[in-house]
């Protein structure tokens, strides 16, 4: 698959997109990330991407010429099948694993990363299929969220874990199950000692007290 980014910011993503997992996947395929700079689509000659709303009020509103100018030039269109575009927005529904695993199965995905006040409704209305939120605060920019998503997205791709079965059986793959407790060497530290379970080999009861140690949501 491959995501492109839409950003008044590119500069955020460049050591973020370098770093762990995430970083040797990006650079093991060209065409995985993609940046694009919206203020490279502004039409006057000061490449301004953001105005003052109309009704008055504070802070800036995104434009809506440059970002379909954006879209349109990197061949998105609104209920494209096997693509979405996606913006970030604190009144979208909210990111989850099961949203992760539905993005990572197209062929592309967009997402616009809302900054200032917000975009123009416009924009939401004709070329965005769905808002995006990663939870009930406020950011500067939806440069953080977008970057989560990618994250969330990726890690599923086939190849990129090493081990297909890494993310297998994970946390938030079943609602209400999270993880169970890990553990590794020493096996006594400070006295504070590693489940006797866990050491014996028994894979079968090994299994059941993991489920039995799920740890839950507080």
């Amino acid at each position: 698959m491959q995501i492109v980014i839409f950003t008044l910011f590119p500069e955020f993503f460049e050591g973020a997109f370098q770093a762990s997992i995430l970083g040797k996947a990006i650079a093991s395929s060209e065409n995985l990330v993609k940046i694009v700079n919206i203020r490279d689509f502004a039409f006057d000659k000061h490449k301004r991407a953001d105005s003052r709303p109309y009704g008055g009020g504070p802070g800036m509103v995104m434009k809506i010429e440059p970002i379909q100018k954006a879209l349109e030039d990197n061949g998105f269109r609104k209920g494209t099948p096997d693509e979405k575009i996606i913006l970030t927005s604190a009144m979208g529904q909210t990111h989850s694993q099961q949203k992760a695993k539905d993005f990572s199965s197209l062929k592309r995905l967009a997402i616009i990363c809302g900054h200032y006040e917000g975009v123009d409704e416009r924009i939401t209305e004709h070329l965005v299929d769905e808002e995006i939120s990663i939870g009930d605060y406020v950011l500067t920019g939806g440069e953080a969220a977008a970057m989560v998503m990618v994250d969330s997205i990726v890690r599923l791709l086939p190849g990129v874990l090493g081990n297909e079965e890494s993310n297998q059986g994970e946390s938030h793959d079943n609602p209400g199950k999270l993880g169970f407790p890990q553990y590794t060497r020493p096996e006594d530290y400070n006295g504070w000692q590693v489940p006797e379970v866990l050491l014996n080999g028994d894979h079968k009861k090994i299994v059941e007290w993991r489920e039995e140690n799920r740890k839950k949501k507080a």
